[in-house]
């Protein structure tokens, strides 16, 4: 919905639609928000997170379930198969796409935003970085193979502390990437990402930014694990693996199938894979705070997404509630 200032002759003047973000940590109540933005702003929901980006992979991926999302469209979701690459270039170049047709029918976009990167490369554009090297990268492999994941992260961070705090230990197609950047451009992160930008033009962003009391978010996370246990997860692993999905497609590297690939495979005990889980989960919960953060302009909410105060708060920053009574 665009925004309208009066002008002297008494007709609006249309300046630029809004785009709600609304960010913060997992299990921190994004979509519960969103949905209710949605709704008040006539709005349709767009994800913005490289998890839910690939298909199939659902449970653990905490999609929304097409019966929850009550009629409200969401965009940006089972984009790709599992084993396909999905950068953050592409999803920005999806992101455009969707906001370009809901602009042209009139509805708000609301972001729901998960993944920092992605935010990012929407919102202030991508950086001019080195093209991959697959001779690098084959070096980079061979030392994952011989040295383990915990190595590659250990190059990463004597290379660029911050984004190591960023990346976790065992993704390790982004710290090889992250690897690969520092070391062919000859600078950390953040100087790469910093240059050659094209920012998003012709919006009003607006963001909303999630964080509740830690201790309830570290509760709200193990619970969450274990609800979506009880929903499935474990089956739709391995459901995943009979159906013919490589280990080492990179959707087994997302917390939760990591650790229940290792349980399938005889590696781990299923409570332990559990404890693993909610563990890593709290982690990542950190370093997406500790990313989200650096970001300008945020209206940080003490509150959880579905909270009375911070629909009440959102609907009242976003203005959509005198439009939409």
């Amino acid at each position: 919905m665009p925004i309208q200032l009066p002008t002297p002759h008494g007709k609006p003047l249309e300046v630029a639609p809004r785009l709600v973000v609304i960010l913060g940590p997992t299990a921190s109540g994004k979509s519960a928000l969103a949905l209710s933005v949605a709704k008040a702003a006539g709005g349709e929901i767009l994800a913005c997170d490289s998890t839910q980006v690939y298909r199939h992979f659902d449970i653990g991926t905490a999609k929304v379930l097409l019966a929850a999302r009550e009629g409200i469209p969401h965009h940006l979701i089972d984009l790709v198969e599992p084993d396909e690459i999905f950068t953050a270039g592409d999803y920005r170049r999806g992101a455009l796409e969707v906001l370009g047709d809901l602009r042209t029918r009139n509805k708000t976009p609301v972001l729901t935003a998960g993944t920092g990167l992605y935010l990012r490369a929407l919102l202030e554009g991508l950086a001019d970085a080195p093209q991959r090297s697959e001779a690098l990268r084959a070096r980079l492999r061979a030392r994952l193979e011989r040295r383990g994941p915990l190595h590659l992260h250990a190059i990463l961070k004597r290379l660029d502390p911050l984004a190591a705090e960023r990346i976790a230990p065992r993704d390790t197609q982004k710290n090889i990437r992250a690897i690969e950047m520092c070391l062919l451009a000859g600078k950390p992160l953040d100087e790469i990402h910093g240059a050659g930008r094209q920012p998003l033009e012709g919006y009003v962003v607006i963001k909303i930014g999630l964080n509740p009391p830690r201790d309830e978010l570290y509760t709200r996370i193990n619970r969450r694990v274990e609800a979506m246990l009880a929903a499935g997860w474990l089956d739709e692993a391995r459901a995943l693996l009979a159906a013919g999905v490589a280990p080492d497609a990179k959707p087994f590297e997302f917390i939760g199938y990591s650790e229940l690939r290792a349980h399938l495979e005889g590696r781990v005990a299923l409570d332990a894979a559990v404890a693993q889980i909610q563990q890593a989960t709290r982690n990542f919960a950190k370093r997406q705070l500790t990313w989200f953060r650096k970001e300008s302009a945020v209206n940080w909410f003490p509150h959880f997404g579905d909270s009375p105060e911070a629909v009440a708060s959102a609907l009242a920053l976003a203005a959509v509630s005198e439009r939409h009574p």
